[in-house]
């Protein structure tokens, strides 16, 4: 049960980014409400890299672990809900939530996430964040020197198939269709041994979200350990842009160095500002949306 309906601060996503910015306010001594209905981008993935002190910790268990921490603030409180409507009036903003509950507050901050379009291949999204892969520096330790693929196409794909061959030499691009990688990009993929394959896939073949392989329209198929994959994406809340915030020209919040997007008292922090998915860059960005907020409110207070 919430205890009041007026905040300093509405925390919009409860995830890695949010929870850093409640810790941050909690210690602050502002009053915070965090609201996040228990549906993480990352649900699927079993495992955790690249975060020191939780390498290799399953991400649910890194998240319980810090709601515990930043709940142990007692002016901090948890609502497991869906924020649904945002409105501002008089310096204030007003968060309605899926249950009908509203709730007030002087600053809000967006930790929202954004959601994954994913390709509609069989087997894909039972692979998704496990196998089929977003991140090198997230993923690409536990395939290492496997068979890997990236599913791409254009200069995209001959920056990305240069990334991945740090981890890999057993590599080839999937296009899904023809190729539009330039002749002199293609050359110098043939001479790094990186074959392009154009056949449209039909599925992905696996066991428990691990690829075996990848089976195509013609009905051949292909042993495949890994495939790297940028998907498009939308905002996982329409609220952020409904009070005006703006989106860059790749879809992401637009905000500041210090997480402020162009809506004055409204921060944004995590996926949802930036290409950067990662838990330590979601923790530092929530951190700092967190403090930054705090001195927004000291400097209005003083004036």
């Amino acid at each position: 049960m919430i205890k009041n309906n007026n905040f300093d601060v509405i925390i919009v996503g409860g995830s890695y980014a949010g929870l850093s910015a409640a810790m941050t306010l909690g210690r602050s001594l502002r009053d915070v409400l965090l609201i996040d209905a228990g549906n993480p981008c990352n649900k699927q993935t079993p495992h955790s890299h690249n975060f020191i002190t939780q390498d290799g910790a399953p991400p649910a268990s890194i998240s319980a672990i810090a709601k515990e921490q930043v709940l142990a603030y007692p002016k901090v409180q948890f609502l497991q809900d869906t924020a649904k409507r945002g409105l501002q009036t008089n310096n204030r903003f007003e968060i309605i939530t899926e249950s009908g509950q509203s709730f007030q507050s002087r600053k809000l901050i967006f930790a929202t996430g954004i959601k994954d379009i994913l390709p509609e291949i069989e087997g894909f999204a039972d692979c998704w964040g496990k196998t089929v892969i977003h991140c090198p520096y997230c993923h690409g330790y536990e395939v290492k020197k496997q068979k890997t693929g990236i599913f791409n196409n254009g200069d995209e794909a001959f920056e990305t198939a240069k990334l991945i061959s740090n981890w890999t030499k057993d590599l080839a691009i999937f296009t899904n269709g023809k190729s539009k990688l330039s002749e002199e990009q293609t050359r110098k993929l043939q001479q790094k041994n990186i074959s392009i394959i154009e056949k449209p896939i039909t599925s992905v073949v696996h066991e428990n979200g691990y690829m075996e392989r990848l089976k195509f329209e013609d009905s051949t198929t292909m042993a495949l350990n890994a495939i790297y994959v940028r998907v498009p994406f939308k905002q996982h809340s329409n609220i952020p842009t409904e009070l005006g915030c703006a989106l860059d020209e790749h879809g992401y919040l637009m905000v500041d160095s210090f997480q402020k997007t162009n809506i004055p008292s409204i921060y944004a922090c995590g996926d949802n500002t930036t290409f950067i998915r990662s838990v330590a860059q979601a923790v530092y960005a929530g951190n700092l949306a967190g403090a930054m907020v705090n001195r927004e409110m000291i400097e209005t207070d003083w004036e």
